[in-house]
């Protein structure tokens, strides 16, 4: 609410709607059918001390405390920060794991949760060991949660026939052989749907022109700058 602050949103509705409110949709499926699933985000529902926590656990605060400390009032290195903890692929002792094939019948299908606070306050009473099992919504719904519990108005985004370009070409590459075959060669890859968070703060490093929503995305795909 402060117009001082980097993270200042001046319309009320989208105060209303990225800053207070505590439950959503969440847009799944692929382009032919899509699946709106409820999520119950609760940023007021004693979280806050879980938050900060995720803080101080990160490899961040771990390799230089003094100066990661400096840096929490910076939305752009929080945001960081948080998509980095919402997974536990770091061993960082991260909100999450990831699991995309195989059985769920030892731990919960990412299919079954239908909000954040439960796998927070889980996530704290297993003393910060990664709840078991995470997908791509799941990490961005319970981004979404810290982040605005943090007070960085956040929001999801979803989108279908997603595609994966591992080597930065920004193509999809298929390769075949002198008869058509297709070759396994690629990492490339196009999923059904993807979802991934916005985050709304002014970019004093690059310029006004980039203030506004910025793209934060936990679920772990491939290493960012390490």
């Amino acid at each position: 609410w402060f117009s001082g602050d980097d993270v200042y949103m001046s319309n009320e509705n989208e105060r209303q709607e990225y800053v207070l409110n505590e439950n959503g949709i969440i847009f799944v499926g692929n382009a032919r059918y899509i699946e709106a699933r409820g999520w119950y985000y609760g940023q007021f529902q004693d979280l806050l001390n879980i938050c900060l926590t995720m803080l101080d656990l990160s490899l961040y605060y771990r390799q230089d405390p003094a100066m990661d400390v400096s840096r929490r009032g910076d939305p752009k290195y929080v945001g960081r920060v948080i998509s980095s903890m919402i997974n536990g692929n770091d061993n960082d002792n991260g909100v999450l794991l990831g699991k995309w094939q195989g059985s769920f019948h030892s731990h919960e299908n990412p299919s079954r949760w239908d909000g954040s606070v439960v796998i927070l306050k889980k996530w704290r009473q297993d003393n910060y060991r990664p709840v078991q099992y995470g997908q791509c919504w799941v990490f961005a719904g319970v981004m979404c949660t810290v982040l605005r519990c943090l007070g960085i108005p956040t929001r999801l985004v979803s989108n279908f026939n997603s595609a994966h370009d591992v080597d930065r070409n920004l193509s999809i590459d298929k390769y075949y052989d002198s008869s058509g075959r297709s070759l396994n060669i690629s990492k490339d890859s196009t999923w059904d749907y993807h979802v991934w968070n916005e985050s709304w703060f002014i970019r004093p490093d690059l310029g006004r022109p980039y203030n506004g929503w910025q793209v934060l995305d936990a679920t772990p795909q491939e290493q960012s700058r390490g």
